[in-house]
């Protein structure tokens, strides 16, 4: 092996959002972009030598190209060891969790998360750190201002290793170990589930669905539902994962997985499905006529986690992000636990949890997790919704009706306006700011405003402070609009505008969601000018 020190100049826009860094895949693919950024990780984390890292990503074109610079890059800058996942596929919960289980210093996931994948579509370098978890922002704020100083980086020159096969080969000093992508976690999950009542359902004639859209999370549950569970063959669909994962965008939501949704509502529907998106972090759950949104989704769970045998001493607390309806709030308040409110982004999750101050944990954009690993967990969801269907012997929708009947119903929706004017959007926030103490006591769409304000948030454990998270309006009667522009797309801005009621009128429990939040969804408009400012008069997506 010959060690190159390559000459090279800062490339403007490497700064890592709470994901890493997602740019168009042929972007990482231009002369030095990924080179420069990952000798920018080794900067931000005080460097690599005689650490162990953990490698891995959800398989979406350049991902096995990507992982030889890595690794050719690790040996330069002399880590000890670098675990790879064989093909260089991990999911990013499993990566998690064989960097907590292994000890490793930290990780570098390849993903995008549910952005398309493809030659021209996206792809993400992220950093994980020792906990299992995505860089904190103090890392990544180190990581960004190595980037604008960066003026060489140091690769191996060498051939490509050969990843399809499991064992542990050397590149220069450093050894590349090649491990199962898929066993440990698997292991993890049989130690917090009852695989026996769950394995009893799925032979009792209830029948499911899994779409893994091919992406990483197919031959995970290929490995848990059908080989460890019993379930039949083709239980999973769409099970083998592909570079542009089909064509389809890998997004567990009823727009990008609507052949799953029109299945659920036929008449001929299965009693329960599920879905997980690119890198098998995100989780969609339905049953026979009915989808559970994500907040509603996370308040079942935290209710009757404890069904399960990881979680049968009962939760040490919970947690939702901020734009995630308050329906777990509930559930907490009667159970007695500690809620908290956090921003958005799973990294604020870490250190409640590294803390012990909570157990479990979510966001509305499809993301529940707890404290078995660092990361939402799509099967992990799908697993514990199983446990609690065999526990309780009831129907999904018998599930939620028993949940409203106790806590009440939030209803909830997410609206995204995708690839919108990033300055135009900005324009707009910064008008609604301007306005947020002028708004209470008035009216929109007939609601009286109570209050509104921008969250910002102080972490409890470290004492950091996060500002600037979303602007939050509180309407009379327990409604509330949140308007946030997001950090997860890599063309324009996504205007992301939460809406929410609560009822607690047994009556109105079975009224669709965009109805029963019309009139909040006419008044987040006529208070922030959606319409105006985007020239849409409809958003892209409604979650």
């Amino acid at each position: 092996m010959r060690k190159l020190t390559i000459e090279t100049s800062p490339i403007e826009g490497q700064k890592p959002g709470t994901s890493g860094l997602r740019k168009k895949t042929r972007t990482f693919m231009e002369p030095h972009y990924l080179e420069n950024f990952v000798q920018s990780i080794w900067e931000g984390i005080g460097g690599v030598t005689g650490k162990t890292l953990v490698l891995g990503g959800d398989g979406r074109y350049f991902n096995d190209r990507a992982a030889q610079v890595i690794l050719r890059m690790a040996a330069a800058s002399g880590a000890a060891r670098v675990i790879v996942g064989q093909g260089a596929l991990l999911s990013t919960p499993a990566a998690s969790h064989l960097i907590r289980l292994r000890g490793a210093d930290g990780g570098i996931i390849m993903s995008a998360s549910h952005n398309p994948g493809g030659i021209d579509e996206d792809f993400g370098v992220k950093y994980n750190t020792a906990n299992g978890g995505p860089a904190p922002e103090e890392v990544t704020g180190r990581i960004f201002e190595a980037t604008k100083r960066m003026a060489r980086y140091e690769i191996a020159e060498t051939q490509d290793i050969d990843l399809s096969s499991l064992g542990t080969v050397t590149l220069g000093d450093m050894a590349v170990e090649i491990v199962d992508p898929i066993s440990d976690y698997a292991d993890l999950m049989e130690t917090l589930f009852d695989f026996g009542a769950i394995r009893a359902l799925l032979s009792s004639g209830f029948e499911m669905r899994f779409d893994a859209m091919h992406a990483i999370t197919g031959p995970y549950a290929t490995e848990v539902l059908e080989r460890r569970l019993g379930a039949p063959e083709g239980t999973v669909i769409n099970a083998v994962p592909l570079p542009d994962f089909g064509g389809g965008h890998p997004d567990p939501n009823p727009i990008w997985a609507k052949p799953l949704v029109d299945l659920m509502m036929s008449a001929g529907a299965p009693d329960f499905a599920a879905a997980s998106d690119g890198d098998g972090d995100r989780n969609m759950i339905l049953g026979r006529n009915v989808y559970v949104t994500p907040s509603d989704s996370l308040a079942v769970l935290a209710a009757n986690a404890h069904l399960a045998p990881g979680y049968a001493g009962g939760l040490k607390g919970v947690a939702r992000s901020m734009p995630t309806s308050r329906a777990l709030d509930r559930v907490a308040k009667a159970r007695g636990l500690d809620c908290y409110e956090t921003p958005t982004g799973w990294k604020f999750f870490g250190n409640l949890l590294d803390a012990g101050r909570i157990t479990l944990c979510g966001e509305e954009s499809a993301g529940t997790g707890s404290d078995h690993v660092r990361e939402k967990d799509g099967l992990w969801a799908v697993l514990l919704w199983l446990n609690i269907l065999a526990s309780r012997g009831m129907s999904v929708a018998e599930l939620l009706e028993a949940h409203w009947a106790e806590f009440g119903r939030n209803f909830y929706s997410r609206h995204d306006y995708e690839a919108v004017d990033a300055g135009e959007a900005e324009a707009m926030m910064e008008r609604l700011r301007g306005r947020l103490g002028a708004l209470a006591g008035e009216r929109a769409a007939g609601r009286v405003i109570e209050a509104a304000d921008e969250f910002a948030y102080d972490d409890p454990v470290d004492g950091s402070h996060a500002a600037a998270q979303g602007i939050r309006v509180l309407l009379e009667g327990g409604g509330r609009i949140v308007y946030r522009l997001s950090g997860t797309g890599t063309v324009g801005a996504t205007l992301r505008v939460y809406l929410e009621d609560v009822t607690e009128d047994p009556a109105r429990f079975g009224e669709d969601p965009q109805e029963a939040l019309a009139q909040i969804i006419a008044a987040a408009d006529e208070i922030a000018g959606i319409a105006k400012s985007t020239g849409r008069d409809a958003p892209d997506v409604r979650t």
